[in-house]
């Protein structure tokens, strides 16, 4: 836990000290074309719900667990996220977390997009929220801690059931 204080503020920091060094930098050098800073890439919504997502990294998984104190699952890490960072109230299963937003194509992913895998034998089992360059956020396990992981793994391409998009783009 003493981990997750630790790091998160430092991580949201980085991103930051990123965005603003990269545009002060930028504004030194005469440029013909400006590369947008890591979070200018993102829509605003996207933004929160990606800080708020790493604000969570650490937190332990606990099959039904919807609390960050005591762990949580992935369909109840999406759900807070999603809740506290831009106030949209999903549903609490993976499954019924896959007939909300719109169905969209693996190429047309974007940051904040629900992803979904069939980590139990069964369609729409497993939920994370993409971020960009092939990965996503997501509560994987018994054992393990909300973390990153890229979609090009063997085991995430094979499991992979399709995303779905709740932000406006």
């Amino acid at each position: 836990m003493l981990r997750k204080h630790i790091l998160c503020p430092l991580f949201s920091a980085a991103l930051i000290a990123i965005s603003w060094f990269g545009s002060a930098h930028a504004s030194e050098q005469p440029q013909t074309v400006e590369e947008p800073s890591l979070l200018e890439r993102y829509s605003s919504s996207a933004q929160d719900l990606i800080l708020k997502g790493f604000e969570l990294i650490g937190i332990n998984y606990r099959f039904g667990g919807t609390n960050p104190d005591t762990g949580l699952d992935c369909s109840g890490f999406v759900q807070i996220v999603f809740k506290e960072a831009i106030g949209i109230l999903l549903p609490r299963s993976a499954r019924e977390q896959s007939e909300v937003g719109a169905v969209i194509d693996r190429h047309e992913l974007k940051a904040g997009d629900l992803v979904f895998f069939n980590t139990m034998r069964r369609a729409f089992s497993h939920v994370g929220i993409y971020l960009g360059d092939n990965r996503f956020l997501h509560a994987p396990r018994t054992g393990a801690e909300i973390r990153v992981e890229d979609m090009r793994q063997s085991y995430w391409m094979q499991r992979y059931n399709g995303a779905r998009r709740l932000l406006a783009r």
